[in-house]
């Protein structure tokens, strides 16, 4: 499902480092305080850090491949129209969705290379994101991608059931490369891909994907 030689070496996204440094100012006061209770702080601030890496990733560049814009579990294959918000109209497109737990890396990547044509953020509720309704109901961001090949596809972040923002870190009219990094989901998510119909799916349901790497289908 993904290339084998990933990079071993590891970063901290920027996003982390605010509320990792945070989580050890209140844990090193809390130790004067009472020792064990800041043992729990500092188990916080590992966490943070875990949960906002940010490691290297070796992407396959081919204008027909979709690679995953999220680490975690196919959760769902399917067919359905994209967010209204999207302005995609109301014919169905493909969706490939990867659900993200809080031990996933959250840092979501282009699964194609092109330009954006919009980037839209929509509020919601905060269901479990593994749940088919949560496309629907939840908090999202829909960023509407052309690849160099004239495909559309949407890529939708999907707030979850503990994740509270999404983070952009693109806009419209910006150049994307495949597998370059788009934004991020905090605490447990969901990414969905909607593209056309015509899309060759190269996944199924229950495989761990790893985002910029593995190939979830192939566009004709």
């Amino acid at each position: 499902m993904h290339p084998k030689g990933s990079s071993s070496k590891i970063y901290i996204h920027p996003e982390g480092l605010k509320f990792a440094a945070i989580f050890f100012v209140v844990s090193f006061l809390l130790s004067y305080i009472w020792m064990p209770i800041s043992y729990l702080g500092y188990f916080f601030t590992f966490f943070t850090l875990c949960f906002f890496r940010n490691p290297k990733r070796n992407t396959p560049q081919n204008p027909n491949s979709v690679i995953s814009a999220a680490d975690g579990k196919v959760c769902l294959i399917d067919k359905a129209c994209p967010p209204k918000e999207a302005d995609m109209g109301s014919d169905e497109m493909l969706r490939v969705c990867v659900f993200m737990n809080v031990f996933n890396v959250h840092i979501n990547r282009s699964p194609i290379k092109g330009i954006i044509n919009n980037v839209v953020y929509k509020k919601g509720s905060f269901l479990n994101a593994s749940l088919d309704k949560a496309s629907e109901k939840n908090e999202r961001s829909s960023t509407i991608i052309t690849n160099t090949n004239g495909s559309k596809l949407v890529v939708v972040q999907i707030a979850g059931l503990i994740a509270r923002r999404i983070v952009s870190f693109v806009s419209p009219n910006q150049n994307l490369e495949q597998g370059e990094r788009f934004g991020l989901i905090r605490f447990g998510s969901r990414v969905d891909i909607y593209m056309p119909l015509s899309a060759a799916v190269n996944c199924k349901v229950g495989d761990k994907v790893i985002a910029g790497e593995s190939l979830l289908a192939t566009l004709s």
